[in-house]
């Protein structure tokens, strides 16, 4: 019996999934998004783990995810891919999802994310969704930085990621030496690692919302108006425009 008992006592603490947040300063938003994982993973929620890296926060961030029974590790880089990696680095799961701080997750995220790599036939992939408000202006910005995007890196999908830790690995996940774009980076580098094994970049449709905030603060034109802002994210690696836009105030 003691055997028995040891062996469920094991199953109960295998952890399958091992979501990432990268969090700056994020007491408005993460509280919502750790809600939103939590519903995701309620049919699963012994095998979720949620590891939120705190990036020099002097906010609540780091008690909302403690209030959440997440995991915290600190990284002081301004640099997205470090913080993500920094996260990946510790994760237990096997599948690895990565969110931000101020997006949620749709419910079927995460069963969709392992029905998809149960089949053999993804090597992993992203996530569509929307905005939490939309604009004409956001329209405009937006596929005036899709477009470009879509050029270099071809179709993929992004916002919310997910693959086996083992093929994060294996391609060195997010590319420390760019500062913005790396999800398209990633995504393009993952789509060719799965080509190479014979499978395909998936794409999880209409799964998040994200927040509108950098529209908020800029203005829905913002990027018709900055049109060198495209030419940063196309570049990856301008300390610049990467530091307005993700970490001035309360940005990631």
């Amino acid at each position: 019996m003691n055997e028995k008992a040891n062996s469920l006592e094991e199953k109960k603490e295998e952890i399958k999934f091992s979501v990432v947040i990268p969090a700056h300063n994020e007491e408005k938003y993460i509280g919502n998004c750790l809600e939103s994982i939590a519903k995701a993973s309620q049919f699963i929620k012994d095998q979720v783990e949620i590891i939120v890296v705190l990036n020099r926060c002097t906010d609540k961030t780091e008690d909302i995810a403690k209030s959440y029974n997440c995991i915290t590790i600190k990284n002081n880089d301004k640099n997205l891919s470090k913080i993500r990696n920094t996260g990946v680095e510790i994760a237990r799961g096997e599948i690895i999802v990565t969110i931000d701080a101020d997006t949620l997750m749709n419910e079927h995220v995460l069963s969709k994310a392992e029905e998809n790599l149960n089949s053999g036939k993804y090597i992993g992939g992203g996530v569509t969704g929307k905005f939490e408000r939309m604009s004409l202006g956001i329209f405009v910005s937006t596929m005036l930085l899709i477009g470009p995007l879509l050029f270099k890196y071809g179709a993929i999908s992004v916002g919310i990621f997910w693959c086996y830790k083992k093929d994060f690995k294996t391609i060195n996940g997010f590319n420390e030496n760019m500062l913005m774009a790396e999800d398209a980076d990633f995504a393009k580098r993952l789509k060719v690692w799965g080509k190479k094994n014979g499978k395909k970049y998936g794409t999880i449709q209409n799964g998040m919302i994200t927040s509108s905030r950098k529209f908020d603060k800029h203005g829905d034109w913002v990027l018709l108006k900055r049109p060198r802002m495209v030419l940063a994210y196309l570049k990856g690696t301008d300390h610049k425009y990467a530091d307005e836009a993700y970490y001035e105030n309360h940005d990631r």
